[in-house]
Order: C-alpha cells, then sequence, then structure tokens
C-alpha cells in the first residue's frame, strides 16, 4: 500500500491558499474524504492521489514523504498581522515550511551551512541590542553590508515571498535552532535591507515569545533603525541642512530617505520644523512611495554558491525540485529575487 503523509496535503493546500471546499472543487475529491485524509482518518486510494496531485501541481510521491514540521502560524512574526486574511497568514507559513524543506535538502546534500551565531538578547534596550550585535559582528560604526549576505553568514536562511503572499513585508521564525528569515523581494534594496533588520530584531529580542504584538513591533523597528544607523555615526550629521546633503547620507548608508530623516529627528540631531520640511519635500518627490534613486536589491550569496555547485555537477534547478518532489516553479518562487533562476510562470 502507498505511504501518505497527512500533514503534506494540509500544507500544500495552504500553500495554495485553498480551502477543503476549493480543493474538492478543483480536484473532484469531495470534502469529507479530504477532511478525512487531512486529519489521518483515511488513506487516499491512487486514483484519489491522482486527482489531487494534479489539482495542487505535485508530483503524487510528494504525498509519500516525511512530515516538514516545526512551524506553527503563532510561531511567525508577521507585521500587521490582523490585516493578513487567515488563508494569506497559513500560505505565507506554508512557504515557510517550503523553505525548511529546501534547507533540509542542503543539508542532506552536505553543504556546510554557516554555524548559527544570532545573540539572544530577550529583555534588552532595543538602541542597546543593535549596538552590541554589531559589535558582536565586527560592524563597528560604518555601513551594514549586504544584509542577506550577513544573516547567511551568521546561520540563517533567508528565502523570498511568492507572488501571493506580497501582503507582507517579511517574516521570520526559529526551527531547530536555525533560524528562517522570508522577504519580499520586490521591494527596493533600502526597504529590503530594513524588513531584513527588523526581522533581525525579532530573532535577537523575542525569540522566546510566542506571539508579537505592536509592543515588539515598535522594539524592532527601534532595533532596525539603530542596526543599520548607529547612534556613534549619524552625531556626525547633526543638521543636513538640505534635501540633497540628506539623499548623499542615504546614499553612503543605503537606508531610506525617509528612515534617515526620522532617524535623525529621533535622535534630536533634527529640529521639528527641518524635519516637517523635509518630510513635505521627500513626499513631493516619490520618497514615501519608494526610492527614486534606489539601489539594487540584496541577494544570497549562500544560495547563489548551492545553485552554482549543483550546475557544475550537472544537476539542474528542476532536478533540485524533482528531489524535493515539488515542481520547479515552487522552487522559483523561493529564490527569485536572492539569486538567478527563471521567474515563476504562474
Amino acid at each position: 500500500m502507498r505511504s501518505f503523509t497527512p500533514d503534506r496535503l494540509t500544507m500544500i493546500r495552504e500553500r495554495r491558499g485553498w480551502s477543503m471546499n476549493t480543493l474538492a472543487q478543483e480536484s473532484g475529491v469531495s470534502v469529507r474524504s479530504i477532511r478525512f485524509y487531512e486529519a489521518g482518518d483515511q488513506i487516499p486510494g491512487d486514483a484519489a492521489i491522482s486527482k489531487l496531485s494534479n489539482a495542487l501541481r505535485v508530483p503524487p510521491s510528494w504525498f509519500e514523504g516525511p512530515p516538514i514540521s516545526g512551524l506553527e502560524q503563532e510561531a511567525a512574526s508577521f507585521r500587521a498581522a490582523t490585516k493578513l486574511p487567515a488563508y494569506r497568514r497559513r500560505a505565507a507559513v506554508a512557504a515557510g515550511r517550503l523553505g525548511m524543506h529546501f534547507t533540509d535538502w542542503m543539508i542532506s546534500e552536505r553543504f556546510d551551512l554557516p554555524p548559527v551565531d544570532i545573540p539572544d538578547l530577550a529583555d534588552s534596550d532595543p538602541e542597546l541590542a543593535a549596538e552590541e550585535v554589531r559589535a558582536a559582528w565586527g560592524l563597528g560604526n560604518q555601513p551594514a553590508p549586504n544584509l542577506v549576505h550577513l544573516l547567511e553568514a551568521h546561520g540563517c536562511s533567508v528565502y523570498g515571498l511568492a507572488e501571493d503572499c506580497r501582503e507582507l513585508d517579511a517574516f521570520c521564525f526559529w526551527r531547530h535552532d536555525r533560524p528562517y528569515v522570508l522577504l519580499n523581494t520586490m521591494k527596493s534594496g533600502e526597504r529590503g535591507r530594513m524588513d531584513a533588520a527588523h526581522e533581525l530584531a525579532h530573532l535577537v529580542l523575542h525569540r522566546s515569545l510566542e506571539a508579537v504584538g505592536q509592543d515588539q513591533e515598535r522594539e524592532a523597528m527601534q532595533f532596525a533603525s539603530a542596526f543599520l544607523m548607529p547612534r556613534k555615526a549619524m552625531v556626525t550629521y547633526r543638521g543636513p541642512r538640505s534635501l540633497s546633503q540628506v539623499l548623499e547620507i542615504k546614499r553612503a548608508w543605503q537606508v531610506a530617505a525617509v528612515a534617515l530623516v526620522y532617524r535623525l529627528h529621533a535622535l534630536g540631531l533634527m529640529a521639528d520644523w527641518h524635519y516637517r520640511t523635509l518630510m513635505v519635500e521627500l513626499s513631493k518627490r516619490g520618497y514615501r512611495r519608494g526610492e527614486p534613486d534606489g539601489i539594487v536589491p540584496e541577494q544570497s550569496k549562500l544560495l547563489t554558491d548551492v545553485l552554482r555547485t549543483m550546475r557544475a555537477d550537472g544537476v539542474s534547478v528542476a532536478e533540485i525540485a524533482a528531489s524535493l518532489d515539488i515542481l520547479p516553479d515552487d522552487l522559483a518562487e523561493m529564490l527569485f529575487g536572492l539569486t538567478l533562476v527563471s521567474p515563476p510562470s504562474r
């Protein structure tokens, strides 16, 4: 008899953003049967497996693998979670679990992933925690390098959010003592860096919390600002007098112009009237909506090296996806924007 893992049916259904009713409509398998399959009360026969795999766009072998456990919705640090529909949260969590699946594959293929080096600074002041992490990682008071590279170098697995999860900026979680970050790779490079620093804050400050609320979101924003724009460096820019000066500084630190002005004002380095004047100017020039002169979004060194190694061994992205029992599009969604892969077709 064919083996069957109920959790994998639930996971891939939620990844597609489908309810049981939708899956029933798409597959021709009854809702009652799907409920029994997911509860583990019944094992689907070959005909049902074929219908489910065709509808969900996975090979039949997908349902035979071990559970991909270690992540529940409550464990992920979703920003503005109350504004996100439940089915989108479930789809994002399932995307995170696919990231876990790929990380497990990398480890099983004997890639040496960097050891985890994320300090646990729970209950610390966000500003001081940012300074401590910068010191521990040897950043001094210089602009932080590529944030994706930096996270990976300290043991974090970083993946991209798929098109159907774009309402999310980013989210992170811990699993088996390894941190994971999923980023919206369609944003400007500056905003992507802020998102990465924000998720680093959750990993550093809120590792032991079961849920993240508004207080923790504020702490993460404070940490991210301090990490990207350290106080000791910012005091040298006391009160820039023109927008051109602000834009010059923001390019040097690779941060969003609005974030820089906010940081200088929060540190008491810019008067209220000057802050308001610059914010109005930035809004008129489109900096509230994006970065007209933005940097290129940062990419992954780890994922690029893994794919390069596999290609050198004659293994394509499609063959990697097949070894994971997923379609190439599912793998491309995780990697697109972080390394050179063809964009997903759907």
